[in-house]
């Protein structure tokens, strides 16, 4: 047997399965990037808001907005079980969640004050009001009640709220300590404000760094303001989570 078309023959069809290979490899570094993409909690809010400038646009895209403040992989990050879980919430408890959005808080919150408790889901946008109106309505929920408010004032009866939670809120209120006033007037003796904010650097998710308020500076004001850090809980990966009682 003559060994030199043999060989010719092995050395072609090893090179027909290198070419054959080196086209699958893009396609094959496209499919490994995808799953590990996928598979990272977070990845996808780095394609959100950047700046402010892109973060206002958002916030006039009434429905572009609510899809990210729904975005189901938000919930690796913000962790809303156990956010909520920690506010040891009882049956009767009346919570004001300031900021409400679409209300991603507004409706775990109403579920654990229960029948007897009420949540106060305040918002300075009509159309995230009509939003949860909306679903409010198709829940037959009774303890959750919307409030259309002022920027510089939560419009809720005074000595009414046991809890006030605030979540990526504060940076965006612009007279702070006008603010501080109205939550100390809204609060019954006693009440908790409960301040949740990123930390300022850089971070996947979140406004930009400029936007944001250190815990340092968040804690000087509140301080200064006539209120005390009771509790602080680090679970969060990019969140501060800060509980005050008035002095």
């Amino acid at each position: 047997m003559n060994a030199q078309p043999v060989l010719r023959a092995t050395l072609q069809n090893r090179a027909t399965h290198s070419r054959t290979a080196a086209r699958r490899l893009p396609g094959l570094i496209f499919v490994l990037i995808a799953l590990l993409l996928c598979g990272l909690p977070g990845i996808a809010q780095q394609q959100g808001p950047h700046t402010a400038e892109e973060l206002h646009r958002l916030h006039q895209d009434p429905k572009a907005y609510i899809a990210m403040l729904e975005d189901p992989e938000r919930d690796a990050y913000q962790k809303p079980h156990e956010m909520v879980t920690a506010l040891n919430l009882q049956d009767g408890d009346v919570v004001a969640d300031i900021g409400a959005g679409s209300g991603y808080f507004s409706f775990r919150l109403a579920h654990h004050v229960g029948e007897k408790g009420r949540v106060y889901a305040v918002d300075i946008s009509p159309d995230m009001i009509r939003y949860m109106n909306r679903r409010i309505r198709d829940l037959g929920l009774k303890n959750l009640i919307t409030v259309l408010s002022d920027p510089d004032d939560p419009l809720l009866p005074k000595t009414s709220v046991d809890l006030i939670f605030l979540c990526e809120v504060w940076h965006h209120i612009e007279s702070q300590a006008q603010y501080l006033a109205q939550i100390r007037r809204t609060l019954k003796p006693g009440g908790r404000v409960v301040m949740i904010d990123f930390h300022k650097r850089e971070l996947p998710v979140g406004p930009p760094v400029q936007m944001k308020i250190a815990r340092e500076d968040l804690l000087s004001q509140m301080q200064s303001n006539g209120f005390r850090l009771v509790k602080e809980y680090t679970f969060l990966p990019y969140h501060y989570f800060l509980m005050f009682g008035m002095e």
